[in-house]
């Protein structure tokens, strides 16, 4: 007999190994993953079978729905925005290809043993494109159906995925005989997410742990986007609670098929004070990069998450000042004392 267990794609990431420890403490499924990047041995032995391999890789998904009867899927796997921008085809291949794959994964998993598979699909700001600057302060908090006009390649493949799946939930194979969708798509935007555990990669909203890093190490930085620059912001544990909270919601609470998610929304000059409060001798000047300034002025200074609070209890456990004082800011001293 095929075992019970959870799918965890792009598991390699920090999201992934937060998944993988509360689950695995949690107990019950057994936990599968698929990721180009090998997982760190603490937590290799956490999980019942590591798949090295691609999200494009058919063979690979075959072995796992043979195996395993997945019930849950979390699909983290994701070529991230600042490399899509450039390397679009490639990111199209990977964001959408890699999806559709997924969804038909699930939908043959459900098939098979006859329940709907929760798909978690972790979705972006970067959906929204903001005509201008002067509409982004207009409009202030920003609900899940405006402004989804996205400027990059990222946020478009973001914005069909979310597509895919409501047609997967909703209308697969509606003119079939037997109309047989079952998956039970979910999909969350996040904000910018900031780690204390992970080193910041280039990605474009990652100004802020930039700024953290290279004071924590003594070194001097030119952040990227001007002071005024402001966008919603997210410490990463409350995004993998986020994660756990909306797959284990009822079905029936749900009214949208991707929900707005936040926590705070700093200008650069908020974290720029919070930094230099925890590190006084912070050597921060600015180098303003136009293009990734054009790509966060695109995103919205704030998101409505009204929808997740409302249908299933959505609430960050950290705020600005917290996020900073007691996550961020001391975990990242002790990487560097």
């Amino acid at each position: 007999m095929r075992k019970p267990a959870v799918l965890i794609t792009g598991a390699s990431g920090e999201i992934g190994h937060g998944l993988i420890e509360q689950l695995s403490a949690e107990g019950g499924r057994a936990i599968v993953t698929l990721d180009l990047a090998p997982l760190d041995p603490s937590l290799a032995k956490r999980v019942s079978r590591e798949t090295i391999g691609s999200i494009l890789d058919q063979p690979a998904l075959g072995r796992i729905l043979a195996e395993y009867e997945v019930d849950v899927v979390y699909h983290l796997a994701a070529l991230l925005s600042t490399r899509s921008e450039f390397s679009p085809l490639t990111a199209h291949e990977v964001n959408v290809g890699g999806t559709l794959n997924l969804l038909e994964f699930a939908q043959q998993q459900s098939s098979t043993h006859g329940r709907p598979v929760v798909f978690m699909y972790p979705s972006s700001i970067a959906v929204y494109g903001m005509p201008s600057l002067d509409i982004k302060a207009a409009a202030g908090k920003v609900k899940e159906d405006q402004f989804t006009e996205s400027t990059t390649m990222y946020g478009c493949n973001k914005l069909y995925c979310e597509q895919l799946g409501r047609y997967y939930a909703r209308h697969y194979k509606q003119l079939s005989a037997e109309h047989t969708g079952k998956v039970d798509f979910r999909g969350l935007r996040f904000p910018g997410l900031i780690s204390a555990v992970t080193v910041p990669s280039g990605g474009t909203s990652d100004f802020a742990p930039e700024m953290i890093h290279a004071a924590a190490k003594g070194e001097a930085y030119a952040c990227f986007v001007r002071p005024d620059t402001k966008i919603p912001f997210m410490a990463m544990p409350d995004g993998v609670a986020a994660l756990l909270a909306l797959a284990r919601a009822p079905r029936e609470s749900l009214t949208l098929p991707c929900y707005n998610i936040g926590a705070f929304a700093p200008s650069v000059t908020d974290v720029e004070m919070e930094v230099r409060r925890a590190f006084p001798n912070a050597q921060i000047s600015y180098k303003i990069d136009e293009k990734r300034q054009g790509i966060v002025d695109s995103w919205p200074a704030d998101v409505d998450d009204s929808a997740a609070r409302k249908d299933w209890g959505f609430g960050a456990q950290y705020g600005f000042e917290s996020a900073f004082r007691e996550y961020l800011i001391p975990t990242i001293k002790r990487r560097y004392a």
